[in-house]
């Protein structure tokens, strides 16, 4: 804790008044206008801004346990993860969605090796409202430490669910919203994107 609170105090300093970045700064007083929705998972090992090299204001994110997009609630039970998606879609414009799952991802792990999560209630129902038994990701067998197969096949299935938002389905049918899954390996930092003409779980290079 001792590192982080040291750099946040020399931030300013360092960066913010740095005549190399101080206009970047200063144009953010303005308002945001970022270009992607990044949807990920809470891990500390997966860093949007390193990955994409995403500047302040260029990426809108959204980080939940397994990159998980909930089903749209509705008017009668809103939730964190409806409301930033739908102000990243209707009031920033945004005109892409990224859903990036990793490797080692311990929330796919536990539903594909169906762990005993009775010491985590929340974190159970959590999973097991995203990923519901007769979901086709817990059919897939966890052969390997990193559950790409399983990732994979996740990260897929939350572009399905975000589908079911109406401001995702709006934008995607008008032309002005696009969606992607990718796949990051946290052990060698390689980038895989979902390629769906290619059929099933077909990731491949950026």
């Amino acid at each position: 804790m001792k590192s982080l609170i040291d750099h946040a105090r020399s931030f300013s300093a360092t960066h913010v008044a740095d005549p190399r970045h101080a206009e970047t700064f200063r144009a953010l007083e303005a308002g945001q206008a970022p270009e992607v929705l990044f949807i990920t998972c809470s891990d500390s090992r997966v860093v949007p801004a390193l990955i994409t090299g995403a500047r302040p204001g260029e990426l809108f994110e959204l980080r939940t346990a397994g990159n998980i997009v909930p089903s749209y609630p509705g008017d009668s039970r809103p939730t964190g993860e409806a409301a930033t998606i739908e102000y990243a879609v209707r009031v920033l414009g945004v005109r892409d969605i990224v859903v990036c799952g990793h490797s080692h991802c311990g929330a796919v792990g536990a539903v594909v090796r169906d762990e005993d999560l009775s010491a985590v209630p929340a974190v159970r129902g959590w999973l097991e409202e995203a990923v519901p038994p007769h979901a086709s990701v817990r059919s897939l067998a966890a052969d390997s430490e990193d559950v790409a197969e399983a990732v994979q096949a996740h990260a897929i299935a939350q572009l399905e669910t975000l589908r079911g938002y109406p401001c995702v389905r709006e934008g995607v049918a008008e032309g002005r919203l696009s969606l992607h899954a990718w796949y990051y390996e946290v052990h060698t930092g390689a980038v895989r994107v979902h390629r769906p003409d290619n059929g099933g779980l077909s990731f491949g290079a950026l």
